[in-house]
């Protein structure tokens, strides 16, 4: 019996129908439950950035979660077994259109939810940063004069531009990987094995 946290929304979408070409049925997660059992498998519907967490300390031995999200949690310790090639998205410096960042000021200040991997970027730059965690709503920092700019996650790039935004400069691409508990992938390492081999071939195509 393996269990696997699966983060809510589209990354949970496509990692479902990726194991009902597996198991060569639907799988489909009824009204609002966040535990689907079939088969020998447990599947759990947790918050995306809690994933690592729950694999972390064993309540999951499998998880699927995006490149974003572990770079982000880089103290906690799982094993990265496969990228499944979906849920693609880009981790971006942003700004106000026509205000582009002013690096020569001593400090920059950069809104964020992704405070590590903003942190660690400006770092590897010997730039001079103030992070400003913010939750939602991100886009409207610059508009406001709370940051400088912004680091945020984007698809099409759409919502920013919607918000008189504009992207810098692309820190990381990120896709979903599929990652094992350590304990539970030295325990039940054939099984985790033979599904990562089973979704290699799926992904690959």
């Amino acid at each position: 019996m393996l269990t696997i946290a699966l983060p809510k929304g589209r990354i949970a979408e496509e990692t479902l129908s990726l194991f009902a070409q597996i198991f060569q049925k639907k799988i489909i997660f009824n009204d609002r439950k966040l535990i689907l059992q079939t088969g020998d498998f447990t599947f759990l519907l947790v918050r995306n950035q809690d994933v690592p967490t729950y694999v972390h300390y064993g309540a999951a031995d499998l998880g699927v979660v995006g490149l974003d999200v572990l770079e982000e949690k880089d103290d906690i310790n799982i094993v990265r077994l496969l990228n499944l090639h979906i849920g693609k998205c880009k981790v971006v410096l942003g700004s106000e259109c026509g205000k582009p960042i002013n690096y020569l000021k001593p400090r920059i200040k950069i809104a964020t939810k992704m405070t590590n991997i903003t942190r660690n970027f400006f770092s590897s730059r010997a730039i001079a940063v103030d992070v400003i965690k913010l939750y939602g709503s991100i886009e409207l920092a610059p508009l406001v004069n709370l940051a400088d700019g912004i680091v945020d996650i984007v698809e099409t790039g759409s919502t920013m531009k919607q918000n008189n935004l504009q992207i810098d400069e692309v820190i990381m691409e990120s896709s979903a990987y599929l990652i094992a508990n350590q304990n539970s992938f030295y325990l039940q390492k054939s099984s985790i094995l033979h599904l990562q081999e089973q979704l290699k071939q799926l992904t690959s195509k």
